[in-house]
């Protein structure tokens, strides 16, 4: 997509006005979408990005901009506006760049054309808003999406670096509305991966119908939540979302270089109870978080971030190595050229262990199954969390008794780690999307359902 003449002289630039570390993002982004609502197709939309985004490392201080032209000499005008801010006499010297290469752990079948798969995307939401209806009358309003799109990277940098990665991902999200008079409630899923429209041959529309509209059906008629501190079992899947916000985001250099995690001093402590293994995995083929390479253009790899409960690792980018010390892992992510990258997560989760979820709910004399969790807020520097839970259910005597409505988990990261006594073997990964100062990325959250002994929970 670039010259690489134009990238080494780019570079060369960018050093002789003083830059410790100059690197070039080049990015070609293409999506398409189709979206269904109240039965009919509501939009089609498809569109194509491009642009380079430039960075220097002066010291410690990182200098980002970006544009949308090859030329070089624009190129080099955006180096010498951001040098400008920090310039120093001493000149480094560039490394010759070298076209690195490595087998993708990720085949796609159906790759993104403009128009392709378009009738049998189409067919794909029909068939998903028919199930979802047939499934009770009160069913008032279905609407569906699918998202497909193909991301072209090519990173050089001043260490000799060049290095390119194509990335197809495609999602299907769905959303089902029930109503019984003025109450309303929702029902939500949104399978994705890192492949083609092949992804569909995972997907049964029918089922996936029939499963939001559930999901909406059960908290229509579901009684108010009790409130207090109490024990909860919180469902696998996306019930790894509380870890992902609540303590992967602590475990970012993004926040450990700034001291702005209440783990940065705590490597090697234990800092879970001893039942909780957790993971950052960029490896895992296909799946929605994954990456064969990072966008500063290191391979991913697999970090064991909690072992039987002790801090092992961080994420850890280039900016994050230098300013902490610990070596990179293969976590710098960005949006797209826009923005400069930092450290982020991948397929975060905890690992499975050695109970069911039968022995965790038999363990309960009265608390709450968080069946599905949805949205919430999380304090960065402390972990202080506040969940919705989509999908929940009292639990008396050891035994699930009625669905509830309203449920919010109130704790922080840090204490919710220590109380986890139990962890299933149920595992299960969820699609997200995670916003952090690098833009919004695709990540997998997920883990087998856990016992929490104590957490509160807010209700009506």
């Amino acid at each position: 997509m670039l010259n690489p003449a134009t990238a080494q002289a780019v570079i060369d630039h960018a050093l002789f006005l003083g830059a410790d570390f100059a690197e070039l993002f080049v990015e070609h982004h293409q999506s398409s979408s189709v979206e269904l609502i109240s039965g009919d197709i509501d939009k089609v939309n498809s569109g194509i990005d491009f642009g380079i985004g430039v960075r220097l490392f002066f010291g410690h201080k990182v200098l980002y901009g970006y544009t949308n032209s090859t030329d070089e000499e624009e190129l080099k005008r955006v180096t010498s506006l951001l040098a400008a801010k920090d310039k120093r006499d001493q000149i480094a010297t560039a490394g010759s760049l070298n076209l690195s290469r490595y087998t993708s752990k990720h085949q796609c079948q159906l790759p993104l054309n403009q128009g392709a798969n378009l009738e049998a995307k189409i067919a794909f939401l029909r068939q998903t808003n028919e199930a979802a209806r047939n499934e009770d009358e009160k069913i008032s309003q279905f609407i569906g999406r699918i998202l497909q799109r193909e991301q072209q990277v090519e990173i050089f940098n001043s260490t000799g670096l060049h290095i390119g990665d194509t990335r197809h991902y495609t999602r299907v999200a769905a959303t089902a509305i029930a109503q019984n008079g003025s109450e309303q409630s929702t029902g939500f899923e949104a399978p994705g991966a890192l492949t083609g429209w092949e992804f569909n041959s995972q997907l049964n529309a029918q089922e996936l119908g029939q499963k939001v509209a559930k999901q909406a059906m059960v908290k229509l008629f579901a009684e108010n939540c009790p409130s207090g501190e109490m024990p909860v079992i919180i469902g696998n899947g996306f019930g790894g979302v509380i870890f992902h916000e609540a303590c992967g985001h602590l475990l970012e250099t993004t926040s450990v270089a700034k001291k702005a995690s209440v783990f940065h001093d705590k490597m090697g402590e234990m800092i879970a109870n001893p039942v909780v293994n957790a993971v950052d995995d960029g490896t895992m083929s296909n799946e929605w978080g994954s990456i064969n390479i990072d966008d500063e253009g290191m391979e991913t790899q697999r970090t064991q971030l909690i072992k039987d409960g002790k801090l092992t690792s961080f994420m850890v980018d280039h900016m994050g190595s230098l300013k902490t010390g610990y070596a990179p892992t293969g976590s710098g992510r960005r949006e797209s050229y826009k923005y400069a990258p930092t450290s982020r997560m991948r397929n975060t989760f905890i690992e499975p262990g050695d109970s069911s979820l039968d022995e965790m709910i038999a363990s309960v004399e009265r608390g709450i199954f968080a069946k599905k969790m949805g949205g919430g807020s999380v304090q960065p520097g402390t972990g202080e969390f506040n969940f919705a839970v989509q999908e929940a259910y009292l639990v008396e005597n050891g035994k699930i008794t009625k669905p509830l409505k309203s449920a919010t988990l109130i704790s922080t990261g840090p204490k919710v780690l220590k109380e986890i006594s139990m962890v299933g073997s149920d595992f299960e990964l969820a699609a997200g999307m995670c916003g952090s100062v690098s833009g919004s990325v695709p990540t997998t959250v997920g883990q087998p359902a856990l016992k929490v002994d104590n957490i509160l929970v807010g209700g009506n």
